[in-house]
């Protein structure tokens, strides 16, 4: 694993140490009237980082892809008026380097763009002696490979002041979320680099500002070092994902209902639990290893026999009797069928083994 050099964020006036750290504005930056509008708003609800989109991607033509460099005169109206920061999206040279000019203090990468390995070798190559913060967020798809890709070509280019935003991964089978959540992603990523800020994205994951208000607790219930969401002074009247976006009053109510729990000492009472929990992984090992002992002897029996290793009609039993049994006990039937998918392939490969010897 290559480690990243990372320093703190260091945004002026903000406390990193104190969470969540919240970025807010609109999805777009679409009149500088709905702007300054907007920012005035935050500002009074004591939101210190004012975030919109000046280039909005779109893979189809036809719909409203930003006001571009117009825009950066609002943002910096924005900082001259208010006082507060601004953040924006880049995804092309030419991007950071209006961005820069205009002043803007925080630049993020977009999903599509975390995806394109030429896009993010260019937007290195333009950060290369600029001292900035850049965030950025998960690919579309759920390859945490790509996302620490990404961070390390914006890494290599010298840029430490380094975060990641979570917004979630696109799924063909989602109903709930616009984006499914997937926190194994984030969370195996806060793993492998535990000094990597990590920022939720509540809006994209939700898709519906009903939302918002879970979506953020589970973040901060999960460590999160902080927000970023959208907000907007009419957001039924929004020119791009208006289902999304929430009135500054609706977040300073969600974020003044926040329960932020700090790392405290681990108690003496969770302590003994997570023992338990050890506990039973080993038992779980266990019996993982006496089922594969069975599965080596079907294997043995199968080849004295010539069958064939997979009897689809016995996975298919297995897979729908587990997934029942999991629902009975108050798991996600899902969850269930997916651990002995995994099991099915081991017991698979070790029969193979049994067979080709």
């Amino acid at each position: 694993m290559e480690d990243l050099k990372l320093t703190p964020l260091n945004i002026p006036g903000i406390d990193e140490n104190k969470r969540p750290l919240v970025i807010a504005g609109p999805c777009s930056a679409e009149t500088e009237e709905q702007v300054m509008e907007t920012a005035r708003q935050l500002a009074d609800k004591g939101i210190r980082i004012f975030r919109a989109g000046v280039w909005k991607p779109r893979t189809k033509p036809g719909g409203f892809e930003g006001m571009g460099e117009t825009a950066l005169e609002w943002m910096k109206r924005v900082k001259d008026e208010t006082s507060m920061l601004t953040a924006t999206e880049v995804a092309m040279p030419k991007h950071v380097e209006a961005s820069l000019k205009a002043g803007i203090d925080i630049l993020w990468v977009g999903a599509r763009t975390t995806a394109n390995p030429f896009a993010m070798q260019e937007l290195a190559d333009s950060l290369k002696g600029v001292d900035i913060p850049v965030l950025i967020k998960n690919p579309v798809n759920p390859d945490i490979e790509l996302w620490i890709g990404a961070l390390q070509r914006i890494n290599g280019a010298g840029i430490t002041r380094l975060g990641a935003i979570h917004r979630g991964f696109s799924s063909i089978d989602q109903k709930i979320y616009r984006n499914a959540p997937m926190w194994h992603i984030p969370i195996e990523l806060h793993r492998r680099y535990p000094n990597l800020p990590i920022i939720c994205d509540p809006s994209h994951i939700g898709g519906r500002r009903e939302l918002i208000a879970p979506l953020c607790q589970q973040a901060m219930d999960m460590g999160f070092n902080g927000l970023i969401t959208e907000s907007h002074c009419c957001p039924d009247s929004a020119w791009s994902d208006a289902k999304q976006q929430v009135l500054p009053d609706v977040l300073d109510f969600i974020l003044d209902r926040l329960v932020v729990r700090e790392n405290v000492e681990m108690t003496e009472s969770l302590s003994a639990l997570r023992k338990q929990i050890d506990d039973l992984d080993n038992k779980l090992m266990d019996l993982l290893t006496q089922r594969m002992r069975v599965s080596r002897e079907i294997g043995t029996y199968k080849k004295e026999h010539a069958m064939a290793v997979v009897q689809t009609g016995r996975y298919s039993e297995i897979l729908d009797k587990r997934g029942v049994q999991g629902a009975m006990c108050g798991m996600d039937a899902e969850f269930v069928k997916k651990i002995f998918v995994a099991i099915h392939e081991e017991s698979v490969r070790q029969q193979m083994d049994i067979i080709n010897k």
